[in-house]
Parts: structure tokens; C-alpha cells; sequence
């Protein structure tokens, strides 16, 4: 059974077709990218995939259940309890230390756990930041305390926006190493990206144009 399945997804505004009859499969385990142009149903897709928002139509699949026709209240208890978010943004709190930041995650999933916060800042190597707010860490550090964030619940699913968008090329690698080292762990990855290179580091690379897939490219060099 896929983790993920969209099956003949469109997603309306008006006269705009934001997404158009999109069906895809993620499996559990797997690494895919989304890539696409301006405009192309990306955000609008990471939206429906994260439980943030509905389908005009068609359905979505999460652990074989249907959840396109949840409650908004019931979608956010979904991306609570079983999805990790990582933005290109960050979205940290400014007046709350690292380990604070990855405990609000905590408080609204069950019950916050300090030493268990300071063990997901240890697995990004930032435990030894961990008091530290927000102005005083740089931006890869920053994104680090969001991968953290985003796998403190034990999510079955990490999706990704942009996550490498406002990071340097020596962060952009730090990235892609917790990314492939939570890979190797089974973890299951989504990674929205306009990069190349980051999607380039997944094992399938999902196209969309003008909100439908125009193509799905395998990494034959994934894992070597």
C-alpha cells in the first residue's frame, strides 16, 4: 500500500485550474521531489498533500484513508500527528531557544519533553545551540532546528518546502545530508524545490506544468 496516493486531484479557482486531474503515488519509504515552474500547481499541491487545504475534486490517500473530505479541524489533527513540515521561511518563534522551538511542536502533538528535544537538536548536531534564540543562529543552523521540529512526533510523513531556498551551498549540503540520513532510516520525503541539484538528490523527480505532471524522472544514480 502507498503512504500518499493523489488520484485525479484538481484544485479550482474560479475560472483558474490550479491543479488539473493530478494523480501520483508515493510509496513508504520514498524520496521524492516535486519541481515545476512559477505557477505550476506546486504550492497548491504541497498545500493538499500537508492537509492545509482541500481538493475541488478527486481524492487523497493517506495510509490507504481518504482524507480530501475531512473537516478543517479534523486535517489539522492529520498534519499534527502524521506529517513533519519544513519551510524555506523557517517559521521559528523569536523569543523561544531552539529546544523551545522544537518543544512547541511537542505541546501541540501530546506533551512537551525537553530531553527529547535536546536528542532531535543532537541528531541535527545542534544540541550545543540549543539555548540559543532564533538571531543567534545562522540560517543553516536555522532550517537545522526545523528539520528537528518537523521530526520530533515521529512523523510517517516530512514534507518539504523550498527547504534549501535561503541557504548557502555548504547548508544546502548539511540539508541533504539529514535528508538522505532520515532516507536510510525509512523515513518517507517530499521536497518541493525549484533547485536542480536538491532534486536531483531524491529518487524520483515528479514534473508539474501548467498543474498537471509533464513528466516523472528516476535518479538512476540514486544511492551510489
Amino acid at each position: 500500500m502507498a503512504l500518499l496516493e493523489l488520484k485525479n486531484i484538481s484544485k479550482i479557482y474560479g475560472d483558474l485550474k490550479a491543479l488539473d486531474n493530478v494523480s501520483i503515488r508515493v510509496e513508504k519509504g520514498e524520496w521524492v521531489a516535486i519541481m515545476g515552474p512559477s505557477g505550476s500547481g506546486k504550492s497548491t499541491m504541497m498545500n493538499i498533500i500537508g492537509c492545509m487545504d482541500k481538493p475541488t475534486m478527486g481524492e487523497v490517500l493517506l495510509s490507504g484513508v481518504d482524507i480530501s473530505k475531512e473537516t478543517a479541524r479534523s486535517l489539522t489533527d492529520i498534519r499534527r500527528d502524521k506529517i513533519g513540515l519544513i519551510f524555506q521561511q523557517f517559521h521559528m518563534v523569536t523569543y523561544l531557544t531552539a529546544v523551545e522551538n522544537v518543544m512547541v511542536s511537542q505541546y501541540y502533538h501530546s506533551m512537551p519533553d525537553e530531553e527529547e528535544a535536546l536528542e532531535a537538536l543532537g541528531r541535527v548536531g545542534l544540541r550545543d545551540r540549543a539555548r540559543h534564540l532564533p538571531s543567534q543562529l545562522s540560517g543553516g543552523e536555522q532550517q537545522r532546528v526545523c528539520v528537528a521540529r518537523a521530526l520530533i512526533n515521529h512523523p510517517e510523513l516530512i514534507l518539504a518546502d523550498e527547504p534549501t531556498g535561503n541557504l548557502d551551498e555548504t547548508n544546502e549540503n548539511i540539508v541533504l545530508g539529514l535528508f538522505r540520513q532520515l532516507h536510510n532510516e525509512g523515513t518517507t520525503l517530499i521536497v518541493v524545490t525549484h533547485d536542480p541539484e536538491v532534486a536531483e538528490a531524491a529518487q524520483r523527480t515528479i514534473v508539474l506544468e501548467h498543474g498537471r505532471v509533464a513528466r516523472e524522472v528516476i535518479n538512476e544514480n540514486f544511492g551510489k
